[in-house]
């Protein structure tokens, strides 16, 4: 008896199709894109941790301590703005925060050095009075550079600055004062030393341990010890513009990924000068343009898929990238705002694209390299990476090239990393301290009952705000009344 054969249709409903069905793989390593997602969701978890009530009163302490500082180095010659206004930002210098130079920091661990990190602005003038676009004197710098002279300020701004200024004269005999970012450092360094020196005579209880204060180029890195915590704030003498810089407006004729999901206004609202040269600038007048306040808005548009994959790429660029210093990973966050404006934001928000993204911004990082151009994202006629040389960036990219042959590894070897850091840090919680730690206003009561109320709102603004412009406002008078302000909303 003969069988008639099934049709194609029968034979795929019986299983009879033998047309094998592969594994989503990334083609030059051969890597399961699978396991790859994993390995990104495993480094997310680790590398974000969760604050309870006890870590968020400690970052509280850390931080009106670095506030009341401020306010008495503002106190000492009236140099500082007296109502001033501060960005801190969540991660220090070293983590690309800001756009600084890292040859001249000294190299600190997460885990070994400090268990959290911040970046501090800190005004030390202010131009807050202007509609029309900022025009700045970049005659004697590089792009994305200039020099401040104080001319834009009145005599008395003049006065108390003076002794930080270079001094140009004029053949017409007229006097020029140009800000010095060099002398500035200099004198915020002396100025808080002589602050937490006086500080020191006279602890409170509660008060947090000063463990270093290093001045790192012009960058001023503190170390505090609230409790079981290291807290590390890399404080950043600044110039605050409002506005927009005349350099950076054709930026703003193009389309981009932010369009409709912020406002024009929320990310021109103003800019800095940091102090930062360009390679062959001089360092005692040369300021670089920052744009971190506009940063923190435009990450509030990036996918958690892309700033996972992101936050993996960096762990893995910053240990083996490391020397010599080129590659910071400020360059790493300008490619991935240039990734949102090329790409579909359909693509970008794909919730299983981490793979995907973290190899995609490796390719970026390793093109940029061969190109030696990395175009900064506000002044894109600006290249980054100009002053590399080609010994460099191909001894970078070639090191890249072994991150992309074997990805899976790499993520590994910085899952191990974060791992080890938790681990020293939990080692350090439970030798230190167990009990609950007052404010450094606090003149008593019970150690052991903190202030609930407090300590959840803190653990809302640290935990729940994340990249968000967190502004505070203090008067010098009563430094313990300090006033938040997360983006738009007032606490």
């Amino acid at each position: 008896m003969k069988m008639a054969a099934p049709t194609a249709s029968k034979a795929a409903s019986l299983g009879c199709n033998n047309k094998p069905t592969f594994p989503e793989l990334d083609f030059r390593s051969g890597a399961r894109v699978e396991e790859l997602n994993k390995l990104i969701q495993e480094f997310t978890k680790h590398d974000q941790r969760e604050y309870d009530d006890q870590r968020a009163l400690e970052i509280h302490t850390a931080k009106d301590f670095i506030f009341s500082m401020l306010g008495m180095v503002q106190k000492l010659d009236q140099k500082l703005p007296v109502a001033n206004e501060y960005l801190l930002l969540s991660g220090g210098v070293r983590e690309g925060v800001v756009d600084l130079d890292l040859d001249e920091l000294n190299v600190y661990a997460r885990g070994t050095d400090y268990d959290m990190d911040f970046t501090l602005l800190v005004p030390a003038l202010k131009l807050h009075d202007r509609n029309q676009p900022v025009t700045l004197d970049m005659r004697h710098s590089a792009l994305c550079h200039s020099w401040l002279s104080l001319r834009l300020f009145d005599e008395g701004t003049i006065s108390k600055w003076k002794d930080c200024c270079t001094i140009v004269d004029h053949i017409n005999g007229a006097t020029n004062y140009f800000f010095s970012p060099t002398k500035v450092a200099d004198w915020f360094y002396d100025s808080i030393s002589i602050v937490l020196s006086e500080i020191q005579k006279k602890p409170q209880r509660g008060m947090p341990k000063v463990e270093k204060v290093e001045k790192n180029g012009t960058i001023i890195s503190i170390i505090l010890g609230v409790g079981s915590s290291r807290m590390l704030y890399d404080i950043v003498p600044v110039v605050s513009f409002k506005g927009w810089p005349a350099v950076a407006q054709s930026w703003l004729m193009e389309n981009h990924f932010w369009d409709g999901k912020i406002t024009e206004e929320e990310v021109i609202s103003g800019f800095y000068l940091v102090p930062a040269c360009s390679y062959k600038g001089k360092k005692d007048n040369e300021w670089r343009l920052s744009f971190a306040r506009s940063e923190v808005q435009l990450k509030k548009c990036i996918s958690s898929s892309l700033m996972q994959a992101y936050q993996a790429c960096k762990a893995i660029i910053i240990k083996l990238l490391s020397r010599p210093k080129a590659i910071s990973p400020y360059h790493l966050r300008s490619m991935m705002l240039w990734a949102c404006d090329r790409l579909p934001a359909s693509y970008l928000a794909q919730e299983d694209y981490a793979a995907h993204f973290l190899l995609g911004l490796i390719d970026d990082l390793q093109h940029c390299l061969v190109n030696k151009m990395c175009p900064n994202y506000f002044i894109p006629q600006c290249n980054m990476l100009e002053h590399l040389s080609e010994e460099t960036v191909m001894l970078h990219a070639r090191k890249l090239s072994s991150v992309r042959s074997d990805p899976a590894e790499h993520l590994r070897t910085a899952i191990e990393h974060v791992k080890a850091a938790n681990r020293l840090t939990l080692e350090l919680q439970r030798r230190g301290s167990t009990t609950s730690i007052p404010s450094p206003q606090s003149d008593g009561g019970d150690p052991n009952q903190p202030d609930d109320r407090l300590a959840k709102k803190l653990q809302q603004l640290v935990t729940e705000n994340p990249g968000k412009s967190i502004s505070v406002f203090i008067n010098p008078d009563d430094v313990t009344r300090p006033h938040f302000r997360i983006d738009d909303k007032f606490f």
